[in-house]
């Protein structure tokens, strides 16, 4: 599989380190949260939300990874990192507690945590995979984002993006406890739209077609013809990088889509029209 990097087209060096902020950086004093904030497009979203000014909290579970992230990243200037395990609302509250002690605020959060599996027709998924894909994908998006709120409410205002799939809106074949759980994501988005406009706070969703990822270079490395199948489902002719979903998580974060909330934007290559 060809691999581009993660901090593709991000403000840094070489090796995609240190982030090089200025005074017109658009999200400059902003404090950002990113679940799943360790590999794929997490990492490129820290990044991306690094350039751009933030201060970033990294939560994940991988301690190491995150450690490393925030080295790249220029160091406690840019980023920290948080152990979270978003399928434990006691984590989660106490990570989102933590980021408001240390900083005072939450302005922003990309909830990005998730995990996929082999594919499996639905009455034969185990159900600790289904518990599993659920506890994650969707309640993990609930924990954070119930959390997130009441400090963006204490705050004033905020911006919340959801990470969703193109699986969201459409099901496939094998993926039936993933499809549930993105489908549920974009309830939890427009509920939440709803519910806290009048407080300034934004949620929208931004939907990944396939996308370069470890989880992806996993299922193309079990999956005979996998890599082959889901590219030409993307009209562009490729599947997508971080990177480019991270911009688009950026921009859904950012005062550039001040009118925007209740949205999913689709980042899909074509995916859904096709």
């Amino acid at each position: 599989m060809t691999r581009r990097g993660l901090y593709d087209n991000l403000a840094g060096d070489e090796q995609g380190g240190s982030v090089t902020r200025t005074p017109a950086s658009p999200l400059r004093d902003r404090i950002a949260f990113v679940t799943g904030a360790t590999g794929g497009i997490g990492a490129a979203s820290a990044a991306a939300l690094a350039r751009d000014g933030a201060q970033v909290v990294l939560a994940d579970l991988d301690a190491d990874a995150g450690g490393r992230l925030v080295e790249q990243l220029g160091g406690a200037a840019h980023a920290t990192f948080l152990r979270v395990d978003v399928t434990d609302p006691a984590s989660v509250d106490g990570a989102v507690d933590e980021v408001v002690r240390r900083f005072g605020r939450l302005d922003i959060a990309h909830n990005n945590a998730g995990v996929q599996f082999a594919e499996t027709l639905l009455a034969d998924t185990p159900l600790e995979q289904w518990d599993r894909i659920i506890a994650t994908n969707l309640s993990g998006v609930f924990y954070s984002m119930r959390a997130e709120i009441v400090a963006m409410r204490a705050a004033g205002g905020g911006s919340i993006v959801n990470t969703g799939s193109v699986l969201s809106v459409r099901a496939m074949k094998l993926h039936g406890a993933y499809t549930a759980a993105k489908h549920g994501v974009i309830g939890l988005t427009k509920a939440a739209a709803l519910e806290y406009s009048a407080d300034g706070i934004r949620v929208n969703a931004v939907l990944p077609g396939v996308i370069d990822t470890p989880m992806v270079a996993h299922l193309a490395a079990t999956l005979p013809g996998y890599l082959e199948e889901v590219t030409s489902g993307h009209p562009i002719g490729r599947i997508g990088t971080p990177a480019e979903i991270a911009e688009a998580v950026v921009w859904l974060a950012s005062d550039a889509a001040s009118f925007v909330t209740g949205a999913s934007l689709e980042a899909d290559g074509g995916f859904l029209v096709a």
